[in-house]
């Protein structure tokens, strides 16, 4: 789409603020009203819609997806999406770990073990450990406390935990580092732990290097959606 604006500014509107561009209120792409519950994460899309050039590049606008996310799809398929990302918990990365080599299984033991002891004590969540590949049925009381943690988040904290999980291949790491517990970088780094060492081993091809760069950025884009919209 080529672009039709001068200027991206933010406006305040009943029940939060807007994105406006020359005056005019920005829309989801379903045209409802995009009303956000905080300032700086309006900003935020604001800056999006200004920094783009001739052309307007959906793609380099994550706030604005997420954004776009939280108002068309999250309310019209919220149960679904709550048990899509609950589901992650039975079968999470954190709890599959390798059998050998020793570096990698003391690696994992490192970076994944601190965040699953995050959550039990957080969310009342223990989730059991395995090696291989094998699934192991996890604590019907540790699904049900995640699950009750997803099922409380409004939709635009939905939006960005439903993307960050999915990337991640773990509720527990979306978690973490949605709440702060980890930064986006530890959260790159533990979520491609097995794929970071076969990399060390064996080295990394182009295609291989362009899907960690988009993981990495969704990632970093789902963290700064959360922390601006918390203000």
């Amino acid at each position: 789409m080529k672009r039709f604006y001068k200027a991206a500014g933010v406006g305040e509107t009943e029940g939060g603020f807007r994105v406006e561009l020359d005056g005019r209120p920005v829309r989801s792409p379903a045209k409802a009203p995009l009303v956000f519950p905080s300032r700086p994460l309006a900003q935020g899309v604001a800056d999006e819609w200004a920094e783009q050039g001739d052309q307007i590049d959906a793609h380099s606008m994550p706030l604005m997806q997420l954004s776009s996310t939280a108002v068309d799809l999250i309310p019209a398929k919220r149960p679904d999406i709550v048990q899509a990302i609950s589901a992650y918990a039975g079968t999470d990365l954190l709890c599959y770990r390798a059998e050998h080599p020793q570096p990698l299984v003391d690696r994992q033991a490192q970076l994944w073990q601190p965040l699953l002891d995050w959550a039990a004590l957080t969310y009342d969540a223990p989730l059991h450990v395995c090696a291989g590949l094998m699934p192991k049925p996890q604590p019907e009381e540790a699904l049900a406390a995640l699950r009750r943690v997803v099922e409380r988040t409004d939709d635009w904290y939905l939006s960005a935990l439903q993307t960050t999980t999915g990337v991640c291949g773990s509720i527990i790491v979306a978690l973490a580092l949605l709440e702060g517990r980890i930064g986006a970088e530890e959260a790159f780094e533990v979520s491609q732990l097995d794929e970071t060492y076969q990399i060390e081993q064996w080295g990394e091809d182009a295609e291989a290097t362009k899907r960690r760069a988009n993981v990495r950025a969704e990632i970093v884009a789902c963290r700064r959606f959360v922390d601006l919209l918390r203000g």
